[in-house]
Order: structure tokens, then C-alpha cells, then sequence
């Protein structure tokens, strides 16, 4: 399946599912700080009242002391304007900071849940969606919470009380004056919800854009030696290209409509004004209000378009907020890996006279499709015994690493048994079972991390001994102690700072240090060159002595030993035995072997 499945076409909005419930969920993590949430509420409406003081004092100042010509009373008016300006201004730094710190807690906590909830999704999820698609939800969603939280609330809340308070001030005031501005309201409000519609469809959709073409960067930056390899740098940036334009064109609709706002409150800001002073300056010819009053009402005016130019300005964070967190409870939203078997792998080791798991593996008809109504696998059965290797070969797409899929439980079979030791496996715990099962992989993963960290990983309590002797039999003791320092070496991204040969040697001694009964092998050898193979060889024989190991190969050299060899074509097991008795059978083996075709993956 494409990384990219399930994009839109460029350009197409999509529409917000429900952004109300999604300002109330992600309100949630917020519960947990209601004091600190009520001092910020009491900083901000402090700061907002001595806001609203200044244009009342203003008009006080002009009808009772200029026009009195009371000089000392205007500087004790003045003063007290002067702490009141001073006063709020330190409030709305308090208020900031705290809710800096709050906010950095509940993305905290909403950062956690969701890396966490990534850890429980199944292997399906991820072959549906792009690594670098979902790292976008990480970063750029979370970051679009972040600046909208972190340092736009405060300003939010505040501007929505300004405007409320401006409000009622006016009518405490005159209720003539007061009336004719709500004839503007309404309009300005209606407004900024048409543009907030559009507003908000066209960042989801940008944020959508860009977590698909985070993906593509991510792939390209990652195959740059294919690319060159096979020349495809045109085709690559054609596609970036095609990516980034998409980008470009959502991005250009969802900002003109943020945009559109703050000339429009500016256009009726000053309609706004205009209606004011029109009025006001009528009813002070009658006599009716003073030319403070009126003073007061522009400045509130002026003030009341204000918060709703700066709400206009921050309609892109906080629409690309809403958009990033559906995208996050969209992604927590998701099924976990569903597990109701309560039975420890202990169960199965009681039965053992050793007290261990012997490894015997049976698979009774066994049916499972990737696709509803196509069968991977259709009808597979077979038995292997403690200790014996069995080796899956096939063409491409024949089943053989869905077998390995399926006995591990990243995905659940449609019909049929599959047995460890008489126990059916969906018995046992997932984390159990796969605690059992040693996987070496033809493209092995390491971290970002020491060579001696990447060797404990599948036994964080081994000892440095016990790591020390893993690396010996799996003979990379000799170039690891060659390493600048040695055990201690930092690897690079995938250990790109190693060959393939020795990358796969780390994976062999991570998986004899784990120490597993039953042992998974998926093209362990491929693609190294034959003196590397040798090495690698000999170090699975290693491993796989008195272990049941199940080897998806390709190479007659993996096969040879091999106690079983199940064929596989079209989901079915087609023929099995060994390998001398498969060659003497001229079948599918036989001219499999001939042409030295053999797939490297199911």
C-alpha cells in the first residue's frame, strides 16, 4: 500500500468534524490545573478591568477637571490612570507566565498519551499510514496546539472580556449610544464566523498536505542511495514538486479566508466609530450627553474593535490548533492492539519437564487474509518438532512471511489453530508470546544508541559479561572492540556508521541475549557478500542450536540444513521435506532452486 493512501486530492477542503466537542476534549487535560487556570481567569479580568478604567477616567478627566480647570485634581486622576496601566501590564506578564507553565504540563501529559497509545496500535496501522505522516501529528500538530494554548488563550480570553465589559461600560454610560453600536455588532460578529467556517476546513486540510509531504521528505531523505542508484532524482523532485504545490494551493486558500478577516473588522471598526461619533455628536448639540461621554464611547469604540483585530490574528493558530488536535484524537481514537488472553507463557513452561518451553509449533488450517475475501494463506498446516529448522521458501507473495506474521500475532488468523507446545497462542498474552520468539530481520533495525545499549534491548538487565559473550558467539566481539569506543560507540540513525554484515551480526547477538525458545529468521542473509554470508552463517548456527527456528530464505546455503522445507505458492503449502528429497521430486522446489529466483518476502 502506498505511504501516502488515503490523501486527498490537492486542493479539496477538508470539512472539521466537530471542532466544539474537540476544544472540550483537549479542554480536559486541563482539568487537572483548575487553581492555576482560576489565577490566570483572575489576572486577566483584573488586567481587563484596569484596561477598560483608562477611557472612563479619560472622560472623567475632561468634563470634570479641564473643564473645571482643576489642575491638581487632573494629576491625581492622572496618577491613578498611570497605576492602573502599570498595575494591569503586570498582571498580563503573571497571567502569561502561568499559563506558559500550564500549558507545557497538559501538552505534556497530551504528548504522552499519544506516543503512548501509538506503542498499543497493531502493525496494521502503521503499514496504513506513513512514518513520516504521523511524526507530522507529533510535531507540527502538537506544535499548532502549543502556540495556540501556550500564547493565545490568555490573549483570547482577554479580548472576548474586553469586548464584553466594552459593552457593558457602554450602556452603565448612555443606552442611546450604547443601542446604535450594537446595530454594528452583530455584522462584525456574523463576519468573523462566515470567515472562521472556511477558516478552519482549510487548515485541517493544510496540516493533512503537509503531514503527506513530511512523509515523502522523509521517504527520499531516507532512500537517497536507491535514488541515485537508480537515477530517479527528476522523478523524486517531480513528486515534491506535485507535494509541495498541493501544499501551496491549500495553503493560500485556508490563509486569504484567516486574512480576510482583519481588513473587514477594519473596515467595520471604522464604520463603527463613524456611527458613534455621528450620534454622539448630535446628542451634545442637544445637550443630551457631555463631550467626555462622548470621548469615552470613541475610545471604547477603538478599544472594541481592537480585540476583535486581534482575535482575526490569531484565527490562523487557532484554527490550525483545532485542525492538529482532531487529527491527534483521530490517531487516539483508534483501536488498540485488542489482547484478552490472561494466560502467562509460564503456563506452558509447567508443562515442560524442563521447565521451559520446548517449542513445538503446529499450525492447523490455518486461513488469513491482509484483504477481506483474499486469502494470504488458505488452509496451512504443518507440525514442527523442538529444535528442528524449518526453512519457507517460495515465489513472491507466496505467504511465507505472513506465516511468520501470524505466529507472532501481528495479525489474527481468520480460522484455524496455531499451537506452541498443545497451547493455542491466542491463550496466551501477546507480550508473552512474542517475549518467546527471537526475530532477525533482513533489514535490522538499531538505534540511535551505544552498541552496548542496542545489544541489551532485548534484555535490559544482562550484564556487560553476559553481553560481552552474546557478541563472541555471534562473532561480533572482534570489529565491535575495533569500534572508536568500542562497546561504548554511539550508532548513528539505523546504525548507518556500520556495514549491512555487521549490522545483521548485532541483530544475531541481540537475539542470543534475549535468549529465545523459538527463533524467526526473514532473509537473514541476503544481500551481503559470500565471505560476510559465512560469518553471518555461522553465527545463526550458533543460534539456532536447540532452538525451533522458522527461516524465510532464499539462498541454498540458508535451506540446505534445514530439517523441513515447506514450499509455498499462492497461500498454500505445495510441497514439503527435505532438501534432498524435494530436489529428487522436480517440482516447484527443484526449478526454484535451479533458477536461483527465490523471493525474498511473502
Amino acid at each position: 500500500m502506498s505511504p501516502h493512501a488515503g490523501a486527498r486530492p490537492p486542493g479539496s477542503l477538508a470539512r472539521a468534524t466537530n471542532p466544539r466537542g474537540t476544544i472540550l476534549r483537549l479542554a480536559t487535560y486541563f482539568r487537572a490545573f483548575r487553581v492555576g487556570l482560576a489565577a490566570v481567569a483572575a489576572c486577566i479580568l483584573a488586567y481587563t478591568v484596569a484596561g477598560l478604567a483608562g477611557p472612563y477616567l479619560m472622560g472623567i478627566a475632561l468634563d470634570r477637571f479641564i473643564e473645571g480647570r482643576d489642575a491638581v485634581g487632573l494629576a491625581r486622576l492622572a496618577t491613578v490612570m498611570l497605576v492602573a496601566f502599570g498595575v494591569g501590564n503586570a498582571l498580563q506578564v503573571v497571567a502569561s507566565w502561568l499559563m506558559a507553565g500550564l500549558s507545557q504540563r497538559a501538552l505534556k501529559r497530551l504528548r504522552g498519551d499519544l506516543f503512548r497509545h501509538l506503542q498499543t496500535l497493531p502493525i496494521a496501522f502503521f503499514e496504513r499510514h506513513a512514518s513520516g505522516e504521523l511524526l507530522s501529528r507529533l510535531t507540527n500538530d502538537m506544535d499548532a496546539i502549543n502556540q495556540a494554548v501556550g500564547q493565545n488563550v490568555t490573549a483570547l480570553l482577554a479580548s472576548t472580556l474586553a469586548m464584553s465589559g466594552i459593552l457593558i461600560a457602554m450602556f452603565a454610560l448612555n443606552h442611546w449610544l450604547a443601542l446604535a453600536s450594537l446595530l454594528v455588532v452583530p455584522l462584525m460578529l456574523w463576519f468573523a464566523r462566515f470567515v472562521a467556517v472556511y477558516t478552519r476546513r482549510g487548515f485541517k486540510e493544510l496540516q493533512q498536505q503537509v503531514g503527506v509531504l513530511h512523509a515523502l521528505l522523509e521517504e527520499s531523505i531516507g532512500g537517497q542511495r536507491v535514488i541515485r542508484a537508480f537515477r530517479r532524482e527528476e522523478s523524486v523532485l517531480g513528486s515534491f514538486q506535485e507535494r509541495n504545490e498541493s501544499v501551496y494551493r491549500v495553503g493560500v486558500s485556508a490563509n486569504t479566508y484567516a486574512l480576510l478577516l482583519m481588513p473587514l473588522t477594519s473596515v467595520l471598526g471604522t464604520l463603527f466609530v463613524i456611527v458613534l461619533a455621528g450620534l454622539g455628536g448630535w446628542l451634545a448639540l442637544e445637550g443630551l450627553v457631555s463631550v467626555g461621554v462622548i470621548a469615552t464611547f470613541i475610545s471604547y469604540g477603538q478599544n472594541f474593535v481592537q480585540p476583535l483585530r486581534q482575535i482575526s490574528n490569531l484565527y490562523n493558530t487557532l484554527q490550525a490548533a483545532v485542525a492538529g488536535a482532531e487529527r491527534i484524537f483521530e490517531v487516539l481514537d483508534t483501536p488498540g492492539e485488542v489482547d484478552t488472553a490472561t494466560a502467562p507463557v509460564s503456563r506452558l513452561a509447567a508443562k515442560s519437564p524442563s521447565g521451559g518451553l520446548r517449542g513445538d509449533v503446529s499450525f492447523e488450517h490455518v486461513t488469513f487474509g491482509y484483504l477481506p475475501g483474499r486469502a494470504t494463506l488458505d488452509d496451512v498446516s504443518f507440525e514442527v518438532r523442538q529444535g528442528q529448522r524449518v526453512a519457507l521458501v517460495g515465489p513472491t507473495g507466496a505467504g511465507k512471511t505472513t506465516v511468520i506474521q501470524v505466529l507472532t500475532r501481528f495479525y489474527e488468523i481468520e480460522s484455524g489453530t496455531i499451537r506452541i507446545d498443545g497451547t493455542d497462542i491466542r491463550e496466551l498474552t501477546k507480550a508473552d508470546l512474542r517475549s518467546q520468539i527471537g526475530v532477525v530481520l533482513q533489514d535490522t533495525f538499531l538505534f540511535g544508541a551505544t552498541v552496548m545499549d542496542n545489544l541489551r534491548y532485548g534484555m535490559l538487565d544482562a550484564s556487560d559479561d553476559e553481553v560481552f559473550r552474546a557478541a563472541e558467539v555471534a562473532d561480533a566481539d572482534h570489529f565491535i572492540r575495533q569500534l572508536p569506543q568500542g562497546y561504548r560507540t554511539m550508532l548513528s540513525e539505523r546504525g548507518g556508521n556500520l556495514s549491512r554484515g555487521q549490522r545483521q551480526l548485532l541483530a544475531i547477538a541481540r537475539t542470543l541475549l534475549a535468549n529465545p525458545p523459538l527463533l524467526v529468521l526473514d532473509e537473514a542473509t541476503s544481500n551481503v557478500d559470500t565471505r560476510t554470508e559465512a560469518r553471518i552463517q555461522t553465527a545463526l548456527s550458533r543460534l539456532m542450536k536447540g532452538r525451533t527456528s522458522f527461516v524465510v530464505a532464499h539462498r541454498m546455503s540458508t535451506i540446505r540444513d534445514a530439517d523441513l522445507v515447506l514450499v509455498m505458492d499462492h497461500g498454500q503449502i505445495v510441497e514439503r521435506g527435505t532438501h534432498v528429497e524435494l530436489l529428487a521430486a522436480r517440482g516447484l522446489y527443484a526449478r526454484l532452486a535451479g533458477s536461483s529466483v527465490e523471493a525474498h518476502d511473502g
